[in-house]
């Protein structure tokens, strides 16, 4: 009852006022629209918007590329070392996952399918 009474009175203010009415005030987001992700990004998560609009998957999120497994198609491992341990799962309906270590340089065969590996250098984004 009272909030109703406040209101009547501020609209009869409002409305018999001589003086010039001033601009009604605009909310932020109706005077601009609403500010994207890359408008707003910063520090680390703007490096990895950057580099993901360049192509780039700086933390491997996206699926990896498909590879014939050849000695002239190899899989690519990425690595920040010059060696890592990789697995091999050699048949897809297998259980069993092959371990071997994959070296840098020339393209490695698993031991027990064949499928080759080569090792990639991979840079941190940071």
């Amino acid at each position: 009852m009272a909030s109703r009474l406040l209101l009547r009175t501020a609209f009869r203010a409002a409305t018999s006022c001589r003086f010039a009415r001033a601009p009604a005030l605009s909310r932020c987001m109706a005077a601009g629209g609403i500010p994207t992700d890359e408008e707003q990004a910063t520090g680390l998560e703007k490096v990895i918007m950057n580099a993901m609009k360049e192509g780039a998957d700086p933390y491997n999120m996206m699926k990896p590329k498909n590879y014939a497994g050849s000695k002239a198609d190899p899989h690519l491992v990425p690595s920040i070392t010059n060696k890592r341990i990789v697995g091999c799962v050699c048949e897809e309906d297998n259980t069993a996952v092959v371990w071997f270590w994959l070296h840098e340089g020339e393209a490695q065969r698993c031991p027990s399918c064949g499928s080759h590996y080569k090792l990639v250098p991979h840079e941190l984004p940071h």
